[in-house]
């Protein structure tokens, strides 16, 4: 260790900004609280498929495990720490969890996932809408009346 560390300066928070940053990274989610950080995810439609992207560098793919139940996709791993006695870290380490909520009528079955350059993909097709179409009524001969107007 080389006896000090480099910090973030910001010119309006200083002496306790350590802890007013900790606090603040807590509250909104974004650092290591109980060991664990929540990784930035976009989703979005693509080419009929509900696709789920998740931020993980470091991550292995043999350290993630993604589970469906139900309409819940949950994405969990760990990024191990490596490294000891930093002089700046600004990286997330330990145990995360994301769960997200699928469209109605997915098959579990067909759910991929890949793992390329720190970013996990998932890949949820979604159902294809039945098609609507007019249902013709056909009447039987009896039932059919014709209404005449009487004049007179």
């Amino acid at each position: 260790m080389l006896g000090y560390e480099v910090t973030r300066w910001h010119p309006f928070l200083f002496g306790g900004q350590r802890d007013v940053d900790a606090v603040l990274d807590r509250f909104l989610g974004r650092r290591e609280a109980d060991g664990g950080w929540t990784p930035p995810m976009d989703a979005y439609v693509r080419d009929g498929n509900y696709v789920l992207r998740a931020d993980l560098p470091g991550v292995e793919p043999k350290d993630l495990d993604i589970q469906v139940e139900g309409r819940l996709l949950t994405i969990k791993g760990e990024r191990k720490r490596e490294e000891k006695g930093h002089t700046l870290r600004e990286t997330f380490h330990g145990k995360f969890e994301r769960t997200v909520r699928l469209p109605n009528g997915v098959d579990a079955a067909k759910i991929e996932a890949r793992h390329r350059n720190g970013v996990v993909e998932v890949s949820v097709p979604l159902p294809v809408k039945a098609a609507g179409r007019r249902v013709p009524v056909q009447a039987e001969a009896g039932e059919v009346k014709t209404i005449e107007s009487q004049a007179g």
